[in-house]
């Protein structure tokens, strides 16, 4: 591969740890090039809470130092990590008042301790809202377009892969929190199946929820992360568009598409069907349709629980949300969360069933592209279903809306297919791309 010293910053995730073990390339050239691009672009998109240049040398100078048999899958790549992950050699503050002086954990979360011993640069703490629980935005902007949102709450970690300001970053998903900045900001976006990455040492929202998950250029570089954290074997050798039977699944959301969305539903249909594939419009049955509001039960119900420690600490420093989710005046009975819960549990394995019908499934990402203005994260409501369902879901981007920003389209699939998801993704994104 010819290297432009100067486009490092531009590498995939893969690129870069292909050219750093053969050499032709080190970790400090690269760490160089990554900081000189946000000392560029960051003063406008804001993706950076925490980002010590100091640090990530001497992390790419360790890494250079290293033989070839300590090298692992990861070696020299920079990684931005969302800022409710522990991380051992700089802070964790969640956007929040509450921990505003924090120092460093004792020790990383799981996944940073994961990323970190296959040989990544934890590159620094990438900008979320309020404990990643609210959808107020905050300084990080759309580098599409600063007037626009870039999301949340993974707003930076999404932010700084699209800006090419670090190749793959981790966020976490407990309504839409990936995969609607993944879509707003035209990168790929991933969240896996629940309980398949461990949340240990990451804030907590929702027990039954949260999930963390990638964001990338490429997928190569999404099979690539799915690999050191050993997500589960593909069912299928191959995925094609040509010949197969791709399911557009627009659920009872869709009355809120926007033009965007809607467009680029027309545009998927007709340029899947033009390479070779048999496309349905699906209907989902009518079980679902009650989802949401369950999953809104069951979130809140656990978010309770979660914030209430914080709120005993000092509710003067919460968001007035998070205060009003701990002192819910009406909460939902017994037989409601138990409804809730029960329904959903029996969903989950309905959907498995309905999903093996299909090779594909196409839903929406977002509403339609970022809105403007950075006071509002957008909503996640084509989103929440799937996560409350535990399956993997991941944006595939490809088209764009009427203000010229990005939107995807939702690649999902059955519980534990999340390398079937990769590859579908694959083979969808290079004919919408």
């Amino acid at each position: 591969m010819a290297v432009v010293k100067t486009d490092l910053f531009r590498l995939s995730a893969s690129q870069t740890a292909e050219l750093i073990r053969s050499n032709h390339i080190s970790a400090q050239e690269y760490a160089h090039a990554l900081l000189e691009r946000v000392r560029e672009r960051d003063p406008q998109v804001r993706a950076w809470v925490y980002l010590d240049e100091e640090a990530v040398l001497e992390q790419a100078q360790k890494l250079d130092q290293l033989s070839p048999e300590e090298r692992g899958p990861l070696h020299g790549v920079a990684i931005g990590v969302k800022d409710i992950f522990l991380t051992r050699d700089m802070p964790t503050r969640y956007n929040s008042r509450l921990h505003a002086y924090d120092g460093n954990a004792a020790a990383d979360s799981a996944a940073v301790s994961v990323l970190r011993a296959a040989g990544a640069i934890i590159f620094g703490k990438t900008a979320t809202t309020e404990f990643a629980a609210m959808t107020e935005g905050g300084p990080c902007s759309n580098p599409h377009n600063p007037k626009h949102t870039p999301g949340g709450s993974s707003s930076g970690s999404a932010a700084s892969v699209a800006d090419c300001q670090v190749p793959v970053s981790i966020g976490t998903q407990t309504g839409g929190s990936i995969v609607r900045p993944g879509s707003f900001n035209g990168c790929y976006a991933f969240k896996p199946t629940w309980g398949t990455i461990s949340t240990e040492g990451v804030g907590r929202f929702s027990i039954s929820a949260d999930t963390p998950g990638f964001y990338a250029r490429t997928v190569d570089d999404m099979e690539l992360l799915s690999r050191v954290f050993q997500l589960p074997a593909p069912l299928r050798t191959t995925i094609s568009v040509a010949g197969s039977k791709i399911a557009f699944i627009k659920t009872h959301i869709w009355p809120n598409a926007g033009p965007g969305t809607v467009a680029a539903w027309n545009d998927a249909q007709q340029l899947l069907a033009n390479a070779g594939a048999h496309v349905l419009d699906v209907s989902m049955p009518d079980e679902f349709a009650r989802c949401a509001e369950w999953r809104e039960i069951i979130v809140s119900e656990e978010a309770r629980a979660a914030f209430m420690p914080k709120y005993r600490e000092d509710k003067t420093k919460l968001h007035a949300d998070i205060v009003t989710l701990v002192e819910n005046a009406h909460p939902p009975g017994r037989a409601a969360i138990l409804e809730a819960h029960d329904s959903v549990a029996q969903l989950r394995a309905q959907w498995d069933r309905f999903a093996s019908q299909y090779d594909i499934i196409l839903t929406p990402s977002a509403v339609d592209e970022a809105p403007e203005g950075l006071e509002s994260t957008g909503t996640a409501i084509f989103c929440c279903m799937w996560t409350i369902l535990h399956v993997p879901a991941m944006n595939v981007p490809g088209f764009r809306g009427a203000c010229g920003l990005p939107i995807g389209l939702t690649v999902v699939g059955a519980r534990y297919t999340d390398m079937d998801v990769l590859s579908a993704g694959k083979a969808v994104g290079k004919v919408f791309n």
